[in-house]
C-alpha cells in the first residue's frame, strides 16, 4: 500500500512513519501540507496514487489556508479515502475549547473552562474558577504558552495582553495533583500504551519540558475514560492526558489528535509508528 504522510516538515515522527511503512513492505511519501492542491471534475492524480492519508500536523497559516487544508481532508474522507485522523477529529482536537466542550457534552469529567474574547469577562471567569487558573493558547501543544495565574492583577495583565493582540482567552481551573499525570496513547479503539509523566519542580508535566516518563498500566476506570475521550472527539489516534483527582478518580485534561510518541515509544519499548501503519493498512483495505 502507499501512504501519504501530511506534515509541515520531515521531522522525527515523519521519519519514524516512513521507516515503519518501509519495514512493513509499504510505500510512504511525506507531503508538505502547505504545498498540496485539490481539484474538482478533474483527474486528481496527486491523491489517487495513495491508499491512505496520515495527518501528522496542521501547519500554521492564514484562515483561508487552514480551511482549505481541512476541506481537502473532508473531500478525501467523503470520497472513501482512509484519513487518519478523520477530519472531524482534527478539527475538534486542534481547538482546545471545542475539545473541552465536546468532552463535557459527552458527560466526561474535564476541568471547568471558560473562553472569552474580552479581558473584563475573563477577569470574572478568573474569580468564578476560584482564582487559580491555567491560561492556555486556544491552539497549541507541548505545554507552550501556558501560564498558571493566581493573582488578580497578573490575571488582568495577562488577559488584557491576549485581548490586545487579537487572541482568545482560554482559562481552565487549576486542579491540584501529585506532580504527575498520565498520557494514554489510543489507537483504533484500544490503549496501545500509556506512561506516567512526572515533574518535581514544574506543574507542567510535558515530556518535551523535561518531565520524567515511565511506563504505566492503567486501571479499568482510566482505560475506559481514555477510550471514551478519544471516541467523543472521533479520534482513531489520540494522546489522552489524564490527571488523578485529589479525592480519587480521573479527569481528562486534553485530547491530542496529532500526538507525539517519541518519549512513549522509548519508555514503553513499543513500535508506535509500526502500529499506526498497521492500523492504516487494515482500514484502507
Amino acid at each position: 500500500m502507499r501512504f501519504a504522510i501530511l506534515s509541515g516538515g520531515t521531522g522525527w515522527h515523519v521519519q519514524d512513519l516512513l521507516r515503519a511503512a518501509n519495514a512493513e513492505g509499504h510505500e510512504a511519501e511525506a507531503l508538505d501540507f502547505r504545498a498540496t492542491s485539490g481539484s474538482v471534475n478533474v483527474a486528481d492524480f496527486s491523491w489517487d496514487r495513495f491508499d491512505a492519508v496520515i495527518v501528522r500536523t496542521m501547519p500554521a497559516g492564514s484562515l483561508e489556508q487552514v480551511v482549505f487544508r481541512m476541506d481537502q481532508l473532508h473531500v478525501l474522507h467523503a470520497g472513501g479515502m482512509a484519513v487518519i485522523n478523520p477530519p472531524r477529529a482534527v478539527e475538534i482536537c486542534v481547538d482546545k475549547y471545542l475539545t473541552s466542550a465536546t468532552l463535557r457534552r459527552a458527560g466526561l469529567p474535564t476541568p471547568r473552562t471558560v473562553v472569552c474574547q474580552r479581558s473584563d469577562a475573563a477577569l470574572d471567569a478568573f474569580a468564578t474558577l476560584g482564582g487559580d487558573v491555567v491560561v492556555k493558547p486556544l491552539f497549541g501543544a507541548e505545554g507552550r504558552g501556558m501560564v498558571r495565574v493566581t493573582d488578580v492583577e497578573v490575571a488582568w495583565r495577562t488577559c488584557r495582553a491576549i485581548e490586545q493582540t487579537g487572541g482568545v482567552i482560554y482559562l481552565q481551573e487549576f486542579i491540584k495533583h501529585p506532580g504527575w499525570d498520565v498520557r494514554a496513547f489510543v489507537l483504533g479503539g484500544r490503549v496501545l500504551a500509556s506512561m506516567r509523566r512526572a515533574s518535581a519542580d514544574d506543574w507542567r508535566t510535558n515530556a518535551s519540558r523535561g518531565a520524567t516518563v515511565t511506563p504505566m498500566t492503567l486501571d479499568a476506570a482510566a482505560t475506559e475514560l481514555a477510550l471514551a475521550a478519544a471516541d467523543a472527539v472521533s479520534a482513531v489516534v489520540a494522546g489522552v492526558d489524564l490527571l488523578p483527582l485529589p479525592g480519587g478518580g480521573w479527569t481528562v485534561l486534553e485530547v491530542n489528535g496529532v500526538p507525539g510518541w517519541q518519549a512513549l515509544a522509548t519508555a514503553c519499548n513499543i513500535g508506535v509508528a509500526r502500529a499506526i501503519i498497521g492500523h492504516a493498512a487494515g482500514v484502507a483495505r
